[in-house]
């Protein structure tokens, strides 16, 4: 029995030193942080600057009455804060330089019916597309011509916006010489009710924002697009980038975005 006791014993004491001796256990990375369900990432009241041109309707523009903006911008961007507890503070900015501050961070998020390319996904970062949309050629409301006899006649003059992809579309199915760019959509499309210009190449859902401020004034001739995804951008590397795709993929699972876009008129 002693002998036994000793045995065991002995095993007991070697157990102990080869545990001494071995090395600790690997440390295991701390999980990445995963939204299950409802839960959405809280950013704690922060406030968020959100770039908008205030000339690009349905998604933002200025009501007369009020003098306050208004847009799907607006609607879209104030559900996604109130579901990530943020403040949104939209800031007008111009179109033209706005890829070079978003890239500096001179803004947080930039809301402006961005179409999402390769070329842009160099300098800044984008959501989940909220939508799919196409591009036109906006016309007066008396034009009898089409897109076809458009592109044939080499007197017709095409507005757009400079530094957008309506411009590059523009580019590629009319002449540059008669393609005229315009700052804003709002110039282009003033000019083609005054006759300077005779058609606008145009996403199809701003041409009907375009259409709605100016009723009975503007027709669409034809379909160009129809394949063009939008998001928002942030600044390359921005933590706001998955926090706004949580709350967009919520709004799309209860059906909120949807009503979003049917109200101001990006789907039917």
């Amino acid at each position: 029995m002693r002998k036994i006791y000793w045995i065991f014993a002995m095993v007991l004491i070697a157990s102990m030193v080869f545990a001494a001796c071995s090395p600790p256990p690997a440390e295991v990375p701390e999980a990445e942080v995963i939204v299950v369900g409802d839960e959405l990432p809280d950013l704690a009241g922060k406030e968020i600057t959100v770039a908008v041109e205030n000339a690009y309707p349905p998604f933002n523009s200025i009501d007369e009455e009020t003098s306050e903006g208004v847009g799907w911008d607006y609607d879209a961007v104030t559900e996604i804060c109130k579901r990530l507890n943020c403040v949104p503070n939209f800031q007008q900015a111009a179109w033209d330089g706005i890829f070079p501050a978003m890239s500096a961070g001179e803004y947080d998020m930039l809301a402006d019916g961005v179409t999402i390319t390769e070329e842009r996904k160099e300098v800044v970062d984008f959501s989940i597309p909220y939508v799919t949309t196409g591009q036109v050629l906006l016309v007066r409301a008396d034009e009898t011509a089409g897109l076809e006899e458009m592109k044939a006649d080499d007197q017709a003059l095409v507005g757009t916006q400079l530094g957008t992809t309506n411009e590059i579309v523009a580019k590629e199915h009319f002449p540059e010489d008669r393609i005229k760019s315009f700052e804003d959509f709002g110039g282009a499309t003033l000019a083609l009710m005054s006759g300077d210009v005779d058609g606008v190449v145009i996403d199809n859902v701003s041409a009907s924002g375009f259409m709605s401020e100016n009723e009975g004034k503007m027709k669409i001739a034809g379909s160009i697009t129809s394949d063009e995804e939008l998001g928002f951008a942030f600044p390359p590397g921005s933590e706001l980038t998955a926090a706004v795709n949580a709350a967009l993929e919520a709004m799309k699972a209860d059906g909120v975005l949807q009503s979003i876009n049917q109200k101001w008129g990006l789907t039917e």
